[in-house]
């Protein structure tokens, strides 16, 4: 019992190891002058309204206060796949060796018949062991 649960944690704490291996986040950061305003990862961040909208910042040349941080973390892109031309001969001779060992595994047995399927055993009488004396040791 405490085995299965074990295997099945085990599964699924792999399967999420996976995942969260090979998913990309990026995360992107807003910030005013020296203060976090918002951090997104799935979404756009919230602008603080300090920025100069295009048309003022072609007048002003001062630099905004404002700036954006954007954090990519990378996940696994190249995930590599085996073919069966990959393997070396001794290891493609093993597998097919495998495979067939365990497809032999689930054939069934050819029906057999039983002759005296149909016919009782005669009924007793007398213990003839007890009456001959005969006893098996």
């Amino acid at each position: 019992m405490i085995k299965t649960k074990l295997h099945k944690v085990i599964s699924v704490a792999m399967a999420m190891l996976l995942l969260l291996s090979t998913v990309s986040i990026t995360v992107e950061k807003h910030y005013c002058g020296d203060t976090l305003i918002d951090v997104a990862v799935f979404s756009e961040v919230d602008r603080c309204g300090m920025e100069a909208s295009e048309n003022e910042q072609k007048t002003i040349t001062k630099k905004s206060c404002c700036k954006d941080i954007i954090d990519v973390i990378e996940g696994q892109d190249q995930l590599t796949v085996k073919v069966l031309d990959d393997l070396d001969l001794d290891q493609q001779q093993f597998l097919l060796s495998y495979v067939i060992a365990y497809k032999q595994l689930f054939e069934s047995l050819p029906k057999q018949t039983i002759p005296n399927l149909y016919y009782p055993p005669p009924e007793i009488v007398r213990d003839i062991q007890v009456l001959d004396e005969v006893y098996l040791i």
